[in-house]
């Protein structure tokens, strides 16, 4: 790829300032340490997977963010969604949702997906316990009993899963052993916030053992509906504590079987049971000409429909996992299976329509349910590997994929109980998505302190969708004159090349160059409103990267930092078009060049600190590509700053050279913590600290869909027994009760809101 003078000259800026930086946390926060560590120096091994064997994070290729299982569950030690909890603490990573907790979106350097379609893929790669959860409920599958969160920051192609163009979020949790182990994590905050987090696990005979896990949330409504009007859907209004709460279930087993010492067989079951609220808007919460929320009570809301948002799925799965060692190679295979079923209603104009007239007449009657009949979802990897040991080390294998799904769609007509009800108000669609690959990877040390990687993939990826029931008028007429089947269906190579080089014990500098793919992709919800569907082609990556690792001074510092530039072709986006219906599309390029550090520094043994950062600069490239802006009724809400032009009665904005949506310009992480020796005990207190830069949430630029400078702390403080036995502890998340904007509904200049301030006590504890 050929650079621009200012695009080499900024990357050289932005390496030179990562070179310069303070240090910047390796985890997210900063850990405690154990009972025998309080009194030593040093920040430690980090060992990771990001190359499918264990390996020193410090020497391992690829930009890669981690997350202790431990820090995780202070982040939700409040009830908060342990997904979205991640967003902002690995730079570069970026999580939300418009719809609840069973649809997060990722972004990993700028790449991601706003499309709400329950249809819809994601550039990011979502893997658990090396299963790929692919359509975007599986991926809101909710973390537990962790022991440990890797992000691989740019296209991941050779060894994992799926193709992807942006990144993976891998979550490992914690296996059964040979020795009896369990711990526990339970905290009671705000609003009923209930959180209980626990594994248990050991040996049962001779060559099995077993680990049971479970996560508990729940939190009760806090939120009332004000609204005292008619209600044409039969929601009952007003009441306080209608909205705003949720119970998630979820249980998980693992058994692992060693016939011999050559075979390990792993096979692992989970259910999730959950409840809540779909996403809360807040209608009219932003004025136009600002981004300011400030006015708009959190706590309160004013709907005439939807019966309260109601969300609801229950989530099945499994695995097995087997591997066989020949001596001096590793044959593994890993069978998954995932279902899931359920729904999510909510009244999408955020706030009833009586309230805002125009001319005189109530305006934004409006609410959907997406609910998903039955998904199934199988994969099946085979590899084979070498033992790791000797200059040479390699891996290849195959891979397959195949989800399926019954999903329907239902409008307003379709719930009202008054005469314009229409039972037929609604649509039913099967999606078929099947993929297979071929792929290997290859390392070979050309000297003691050089290595060179390559790897290498072919994958198919194929889509179709079927329209088996269409929204038919009262009266049972089909008034839809689109397409009733679309098939999509692409072969591409994917690969990446990089190289490490250890200047010494304590430093490595490494390159990577990597081609990413992201297979087409299918829009069917638009039928709903007898559209067509709507298509895009397929996306490819080329991304460039380069960066250090160190240890320095006395192992008392890790800090590694990474320079990157990619340039996306035929980037996949989602807009609307003229009669305001969601649609996809392809935009000719999106160019980004960024830089993301992080590090852990323990200057004395019972202090440590953290701080993370990213620094992103992206931007959309295509003259001739179009966004419909905020209008309502033909009247444009909000202040666009971009050249328009007007489609009848519709306004549409010019993207090229905006931002990716969703892209922070930067994020700031801060952890802290201090551990002082009472007794054989330790009190302790910790803090984190998130602070996110410029973000745009629309393909076009306003002066309100955006938000700079949000922020988020919490704190903890406690005693941890002797042994670390058990910890007791009071917490607050977000403790300064920080309103930050976090999504819009753009017609209706409605807000949606981070999680209110939790404060309560936690206690955990483990057992040998």
């Amino acid at each position: 790829m050929l650079l621009t003078t200012a695009s080499r000259a900024a990357i050289v800026a932005c390496a030179a300032f990562s070179f310069a930086a303070p240090a910047y946390a390796q985890t997210a926060t900063a850990p405690a340490p154990a009972a025998d560590q309080t009194a030593q120096e040093g920040v430690g091994e980090i060992v990771v997977t990001a190359e499918r064997r264990s390996e020193n994070l410090q020497r391992v290729p690829v930009s890669v963010g981690v997350v202790d299982g431990a820090d995780l569950r202070t982040f939700t030690s409040g009830g908060d969604d342990t997904l979205l909890s991640l967003s902002g603490r690995v730079p570069s990573l970026y999580i939300e949702s418009t719809t609840g907790r069973i649809f997060p979106r990722f972004y990993i350097r700028g790449l991601g997906n706003i499309d709400f379609y329950l249809g819809a893929s994601q550039p990011v790669s979502i893997i658990q316990d090396d299963i790929v959860l692919e359509h975007v409920v599986l991926k809101s599958n909710p973390v537990y009993d962790v022991r440990q969160v890797e992000v691989l920051r740019g296209p991941q192609g050779s060894l994992f899963g799926r193709n992807t163009t942006a990144g993976i979020v891998k979550f490992d949790t914690i296996a059964p052993s040979d020795t009896f182990q369990s711990r526990a994590t339970a905290s009671y905050g705000d609003y009923n916030s209930t959180n209980v987090d626990l594994g248990v696990g050991g040996p049962i005979a001779d060559g099995v053992s077993f680990r049971a896990s479970a996560l508990v949330q729940h939190r009760e409504n806090w939120v009332a509906n004000t609204y005292s009007g008619v209600s044409f859907d039969g929601t009952s209004t007003p009441r306080e504590k209608a909205m705003g709460g949720f119970d998630d279930r979820n249980v998980r087993l693992q058994l692992r079987l060693k016939p011999s010492s050559d075979v390990t067989i792993d096979l692992s079951g989970h259910a999730r049971w959950y409840e809540g609220t779909s996403t809360l808007f807040h209608r009219a919460a932003l004025k136009k000409g600002s981004n300011s929320v400030a006015a708009e009570p959190r706590d309160r809301v004013a709907y005439d429909e939807a019966n309260d948002n109601p969300q609801a799925y229950n989530t099945y799965g499994g695995s097995l996992r087997a591997s066989w060692d020949f001596g001096g190679a590793l044959l593994s295979s890993i069978t998954g299976y995932e279902t899931t079923s359920g729904y999510s209603r909510g009244d999408t104009d955020g706030g009833a329509a009586a309230n805002f007239p125009v001319n005189g007449v109530a305006n934004g009657y409006g609410q959907s349910q997406g609910q998903i009949r039955d998904l199934d979802q199988w994969t099946q990897e085979l590899r084979l590997a070498s033992d790791g040991s000797g200059p040479f080390r390699w891996q290849l294998g195959g891979y397959y994929f195949d989800s399926r799904d019954t999903t329907d769609f239902y409008q307003r007509a379709f719930f009202l109980t008054t005469a314009a009800n229409n039972p037929n108000n609604w649509v039913r669609l099967r999606n078929v998505n099947t993929s297979w690959a071929v792929f290997g990877q290859a390392s070979y040390d050309v000297t003691p302190d050089f290595t060179l990687t390559v790897g290498a993939r072919e994958t198919n990826d194929t889509k179709t969708t079927r329209l088996l029931k269409t929204a038919d008028t009262v009266a049972g007429v089909s008034t839809y004159a689109g397409r009733r089947v679309v098939r999509l269906s692409d072969t591409t190579p994917s690969w990446d090349v990089s190289a490490l080089y250890r200047v010494s014990d304590d430093l490595s500098l490494y390159a990577r160059v990597a081609r990413g793919f992201r297979g087409p992709t299918i829009q069917g919800r638009s039928a709903v409103f007898n559209a067509d569907f709507t298509t895009a082609d397929s996306e490819t990556i080329t991304s460039y990267e380069a960066g250090f690792k160190s240890v320095l001074f006395g192992n008392t510092l890790r800090l590694n930092a990474s320079g990157f530039t990619y340039v996306v072709n035929d980037i996949q986006l989602n807009g609307n078009d003229s009669n305001g219906n969601g649609v996809l599309f392809n935009a000719a390029k999106a160019r980004a060049y960024g830089v993301e550090a992080d590090a852990q520094w323990r200057p004395v043994p019972n202090l440590t600190f953290g701080l993370g950062a990213s620094w992103l600069h992206s931007r959309i490239r295509d003259t001739r590509v179009y966004a419909q802006v905020c209008a309502l009724n033909g009247v444009v809400v909000c202040t666009v700053e971009n050249p328009t032009i007007r489609i009848g009665n519709n306004i549409f904005a010019q993207i090229d050279g905006e931002p990716l949506p969703n892209a922070p310009e930067y994020n700031l992480n801060l952890t802290a913590r201090y551990d002082q020796p009472v007794g054989e005990g330790r009190v302790f207190v910790s803090t984190d600290w998130n602070v996110q830069g410029y973000t745009q949430f629309t393909l076009y630029r306003t002066k309100e869909f955006t938000s700079n400078g949000n922020f988020e702390g919490g704190l903890q403080i406690g005693y941890a027994a002797p042994g670390d036995a058990w910890e007791l502890s009071a917490f607050a998340r977000n403790i300064t009760n920080e309103k930050n904007l976090k999504g819009v509904i753009e017609n209706y200049m409605a807000a949606v809101f981070n999680e209110p301030r939790v404060i309560g006590v936690q206690l955990s504890g483990k057992f040998r």
